[in-house]
């Protein structure tokens, strides 16, 4: 269901950010425009509008916010690949995006201070410090996650496998 909304989400997204779409838009508009006289602006003519409008409005913005979040994952998978390959990066910044926004208000705050004065060493290995340990914690969790997972699929792979146990009898 993901894989087919993605795959239809793109196409949509595409198109409608054609030039061919936006004619489209414009033609339907000056034809409703243009009718205006014809059915007297009654209400009727104006609700056609306002909710056609609005119903594609709402699912456009479905369709947006799944591109942007995709295209957004993507940059940043190709940003964290850029700072692994190249030598002498620093690869503790790879995944600030994971930070909650008080972290990242708090490293914004403190790139700016090392702007203003490069020389400050400590604040610097106080970010590198601050970013590692985010790292570990969060290195920690994903694999304390994976072995549950694990044991969870090992669990339920051996139970299925083996005959149902019948309990004993008192």
């Amino acid at each position: 269901m993901k894989n087919l909304f993605r795959i239809i989400a793109n196409k949509i997204s595409a198109w409608t950010g054609s030039a061919t779409a936006f004619l489209g838009a414009v033609i339907i508009v000056i034809i409703w425009a243009t009718t205006g006289p014809l059915f007297h602006y009654s209400d009727t003519w104006q609700l056609v509008i306002n909710t056609g409008t609005t119903i594609i409005t709402f699912l456009m913005v479905f369709l947006i916010q799944n591109t942007q979040n995709r295209d957004g994952k993507a940059v940043q998978l190709k940003l964290d690949e850029l700072l692994r390959a190249t030598k002498g990066a620093r690869t503790q910044y790879v995944g600030l995006e994971d930070l909650i926004d008080e972290d990242l208000a708090e490293l914004d705050k403190e790139f700016k201070l090392l702007a203003q004065q490069p020389g400050n060493v400590r604040a610097l290995n106080k970010l590198h410090e601050k970013i590692r340990a985010e790292r570990e914690i969060r290195l920690e969790r994903s694999k304390a996650g994976n072995s549950v997972l694990h044991l969870l699929h090992h669990t339920n792979t051996a139970t299925a496998s083996e005959p149902p146990k019948t309990p004993p009898t008192l």
